[in-house]
């Protein structure tokens, strides 16, 4: 009778949770089969051809190629900036949960918002970063309209939203260290350095872990600020793969070969996933 009650007790939460994630994932899989139905025709099977079509895809092989250098940009210097600020307000400080605060609003502000605060910044000619940068001679530069600074603009972007709210995570995993390893670390006099690598570090690997695969996720599901901000352009500079996947689904409406691309999508995720938990997790220290 126990587990006939655990079970019931479990079904809201699975039934949920088959309705809105396992079915998706299982009927993206068979739609990508299918070529995109017309006019209530039912759509008929092709088998792997829009896998086909996405091998020859040269936009499909240019947004997976911005996508990489987007998560080696934006990943290692989130996690990086983000544990920095923890150790900081974590300090005995004053104003400290003034900073907290401050360095956590980027998060809780709408996408859309945050893309056209940038968009102000970027601003060729009157914009802030041309007011900054001309008081060193340097101006007229079309920053999100040039296709070697177009990226690493969105980059910038996603970097000042995500780290403050990477930072939570590390705040809260430094304040379940126990004073007493720093008390131990300063009566044997090891330098704060020794100490933070030593110590603090590997307690913070869980924590690290979790921030990212996060992080990754963050980085390929990306589309919000691309569609306020650059679209894509300029020449595709700044298409990555979500993007990609919208406007073969949405804009050209052609769902099957959405699908493909969605699919491919779940597999890179799943795969870089399973990597950092087998890789990282002989790092990992559990209390």
């Amino acid at each position: 009778m126990k587990p006939l009650h655990g079970w019931l007790l479990l079904l809201p939460a699975v039934a949920l949770l088959a309705l809105f994630t396992h079915w998706p994932i299982v009927a993206t899989v068979w739609d990508s089969f299918f070529a995109t139905p017309k006019g209530g025709r039912p759509a008929p099977f092709v088998g792997l051809e829009n896998y086909a079509v996405m091998v020859a895809d040269e936009v499909f092989w240019k947004s997976l190629w911005n996508n990489l250098w987007f998560a080696l940009g934006t990943i290692p210097i989130s996690i990086a900036l983000a544990l920095a600020m923890a150790l900081w307000v974590n300090s005995a400080m004053r104003g400290r949960t003034w900073l907290r605060m401050a360095f956590f609003t980027p998060t809780i502000l709408p996408m859309i918002a945050v893309a056209n605060i940038w968009i102000f910044f970027y601003t060729p000619q009157y914009g802030l970063l041309e007011q900054i940068t001309g008081l060193f001679g340097v101006s007229g530069r079309n920053w999100l309209g040039s296709e070697s600074t177009a990226l690493a603009c969105v980059m910038v972007v996603a970097i000042w939203k995500e780290a403050g709210f990477f930072m939570i995570f590390y705040l809260a995993a430094l304040q379940q260290i126990p004073p007493s390893l720093a008390e131990a670390a300063a009566i044997e006099g090891a330098p704060r350095g020794y100490y933070l690598r030593r110590v603090v570090l590997p307690l913070l690997m869980p924590t690290t872990l979790f921030v990212m695969v996060n992080a990754v996720i963050n980085a390929v599901r990306m589309v919000d600020h691309i569609v306020v901000m650059t679209r894509g352009g300029p020449n595709n500079a700044t298409s990555l793969l979500l993007y990609h996947v919208y406007q073969v689904g949405f804009v050209f409406w052609d769902t099957g070969y959405a699908a493909a691309l969605t699919v491919v999508l779940l597999v890179v995720l799943g795969c870089v996933a399973i990597g950092q938990f087998v890789f990282l997790d002989r790092k990992v220290h559990y209390q």
